[in-house]
């Protein structure tokens, strides 16, 4: 007869299917997971105090390197706690110019963490369609910004570039393919028999269990936390937008969250396209001294900026939240307890999308 053992089981720091390295402890016995720690440290950059001292003319191009995957949202939160502690309008044209270009961005992060999650169950024809569809959405961010990673389009009081007539055409041709192709793969993933296998009742967080541990975004919507920054920002709130809410609280749950927040992200943008006015994408303004906490949603939840600048607008100190550390947290101590396959551990962890450049940073 074979005896069932407990047994320590290390998954990373380097694992084929982590973007990035971070180690999972396990502790197991047989295949059932009873505990779960998550350690860090692998890519610390300390650029919260590389940021101190400098302009912040500079500062704005280092904020969107805190993460590759999603810097947009860096740069625009960055700049709108400038704005806030500088009292800077901003036009019209350029706040929903500022929201395309964020949605944009929200897409392809996204889509490519639900390539990640596919390809981490092994349904690698779901997940290559996806990695594919993601080059459109980069392909629209160099478009209107000229750079397909760190695209620095936010300056205080506005946009760097306009969307000229022929660029929004493509625009609007390309977000209908986007459109077109998710909803093909929502089904696929919807109704896939291994997929549901290996996702439903899985890594399960309950709407307790992501209150306690402060989770946020996806992870925290697909447990049925209703709760999205972007609701209390002015531009989005005119735009009408209401959160993607769903309560399994599983794998399945959280990809199905990203998945219907892509097809939300394109009708917000058609939206700020439709409503688009004629104007200035610049309002001008100076960054003065002061402090300021500003609060963002970024793909994977809440992003907070405290900045305090001098006369001269360089940044004497500056402080960075991201979602990620509180995802992290919550898949260690609540979504891999109980997993009954060691098998499931590391698609669980991807599919709290955890990113470990931001939380590092």
């Amino acid at each position: 007869m074979k005896k069932v053992v407990d047994v320590s089981l290390p998954i990373g720091p380097l694992h084929p299917c982590f973007k990035e390295p971070a180690r999972i402890k396990c502790e197991t016995r047989g295949e059932f997971v009873l505990s779960a720690e998550v350690e860090l440290g692998y890519v610390k950059k300390g650029i919260e105090r590389i940021m101190r001292g400098r302009p912040w003319q500079e500062v704005m191009f280092l904020a969107e390197r805190i993460c590759g995957i999603c810097s947009v949202i860096h740069n625009m939160t960055f700049i709108e706690t400038v704005e806030q502690l500088s009292d800077i309008a901003v036009p019209d044209r350029a706040a929903l110019l500022r929201v395309v270009v964020n949605e944009l961005d929200r897409i392809q992060s996204h889509v490519l963490a639900n390539f990640s999650y596919c390809y981490t169950i092994e349904h690698e024809t779901l997940a290559m369609y996806l990695l594919n569809l993601r080059e459109t959405a980069m392909d629209m961010l160099e478009l209107i910004t000229g750079a397909r990673v760190t695209c620095a389009y936010m300056i205080p009081g506005g946009v760097r570039f306009d969307l000229r007539p022929e660029d929004r055409q493509t625009l609007e041709r390309s977000l209908t393919h986007i459109d077109t192709e998710i909803a093909r793969f929502t089904a696929m993933f919807k109704n896939g028999p291994l997929i549901g296998l290996r996702s439903r009742g899985i890594g399960i967080l309950t709407r307790e269990a992501a209150l306690e541990a402060h989770a946020v975004g996806p992870t925290a919507r697909a447990s049925g936390i209703a709760e999205d920054m972007r609701l209390r920002h002015p531009t989005y709130r005119k735009l009408g937008f209401e959160p993607v809410v769903y309560t399994e609280g599983d794998n399945y749950a959280r990809i199905m969250v990203r998945f219907d927040e892509v097809r939300q992200s394109i009708r917000l943008i058609q939206t700020c396209l439709e409503m688009l006015p004629e104007g200035l994408i610049r309002g001008g303004g100076s960054v003065v001294a002061g402090e300021a906490t500003y609060v963002g949603e970024a793909p994977r939840g809440e992003l907070t900026y405290f900045v305090k600048t001098d006369d001269y607008g360089r940044i004497v100190d500056i402080s960075v939240q991201t979602p990620s550390i509180m995802n992290i947290e919550a898949c260690a101590h609540y979504m891999l307890t109980g997993v009954t396959s060691a098998a499931d551990v590391t698609s669980t962890f991807i599919s709290a999308d955890p990113c470990v450049a931001c939380t590092e940073r």
